[in-house]
């Protein structure tokens, strides 16, 4: 599988591609890196979202889930840039609770490009986050897209 690791605000990431499309997006570097033009892509959006110049990924995603949990990752997608919706919200358009609305989010991927960082508890927390660094990095995502000031 094609992986592209590289360096970003929130620690070292590694994208990796199958078959045409952007399957994961994890935490650490990849023993071996084989760029592809989708790759390089994806990185130079990640760069661009990272210096406050891209809202909106272009990419082809295929991230391995149920049913459910696509669907959970489609609604995510249409969260904007700067806007925040809760667990029980999407759980309310699915027609399910928040918990495994949660799940889903748990085991998002492709976290950043399918944005589980603007899905936040209905009591007013952050709720969790899956990646590398947890609430820490999930403020600094929020905080990028000026949902939230430094330090809060």
């Amino acid at each position: 599988m094609p992986q592209l690791s590289f360096h970003s605000p929130v620690g070292d990431l590694t994208v990796s591609e199958e078959d045409g499309a952007i399957v994961s997006v994890d935490w650490g570097w990849a023993s071996a890196n084989k760029p592809t033009p989708l790759l390089r892509k994806a990185k130079a959006q990640l760069d661009k979202y990272f210096d406050g110049k891209l809202e909106e990924f272009d990419l082809p995603l295929n991230p391995a889930g149920t049913p459910f949990q696509k669907r959970v990752w489609q609604l995510m997608l249409k969260i904007p840039y700067g806007h925040t919706k809760t667990y029980g919200d999407l759980a309310a358009k699915l027609k399910s609770s928040p918990r495994p609305v949660g799940t889903a989010c748990g085991v998002n991927h492709l976290p950043i490009i399918i944005p589980c960082h603007r899905v936040l508890a209905s009591n007013g927390g952050l709720g969790g986050y899956s990646g590398d660094g947890g609430l820490e990095t999930k403020t600094a995502l929020l905080t990028l897209e000026g949902v939230m000031l430094k330090g809060i």
